[in-house]
């Protein structure tokens, strides 16, 4: 039962972000819309379709307004797993499409590993429908060494 609440007040810090309601405006304008389609420990599946308000003058979702997007949906998934946020430690993404604004994405976080204080995500954008992937995140994140509480 404690795991399944754990579970419940990661998705809550999500869609507080998403809301604006513990975020700093950046992050309510690039989750805005962000609709989470199943969790589980250690595992969120969103669905999410590109705003306006986020896209480069080519008419694509902006590079910095999908970094966002994966490395807080990643914090998420391990905020399911560790019971606090994690700090970024090592970010990287792979960029192999581009998605244009109004188009529907799949986003799909996993944790793949814990060592010590380090836990490590990877994170799948990919097109809706035929499943194209779009970019791949991987992050590793650490906490100190009492943990972060969402609040902080």
């Amino acid at each position: 039962m404690e795991e399944d609440a754990i579970l419940q007040k990661s998705l809550k810090w999500l869609r507080d972000l998403s809301k604006g309601n513990i975020s700093h405006e950046l992050e309510a304008l690039t989750l805005e819309g962000l609709q989470i389609v199943h969790a589980q420990k250690g595992s969120i599946h969103c669905n999410f379709i590109v705003p306006t308000r986020a896209s480069d003058p080519d008419g694509n979702w902006h590079v910095g307004a999908m970094a966002t997007l994966i490395d807080d949906v990643a914090a998420t998934a391990i905020y399911s797993v560790v019971d606090h946020v994690k700090l970024s430690l090592d970010f990287s993404i792979s960029f192999y499409s581009t998605a244009k604004i109004q188009e529907e994405v799949e986003i799909e976080a996993k944790v793949i590993g814990e060592k010590g204080r380090l836990t490590q995500v990877v994170v799948e954008v990919t097109r809706k429908g035929n499943r194209e992937l779009i970019a791949l995140g991987k992050q590793w994140m650490a906490s100190d060494k009492k943990g972060m509480k969402p609040s902080q």
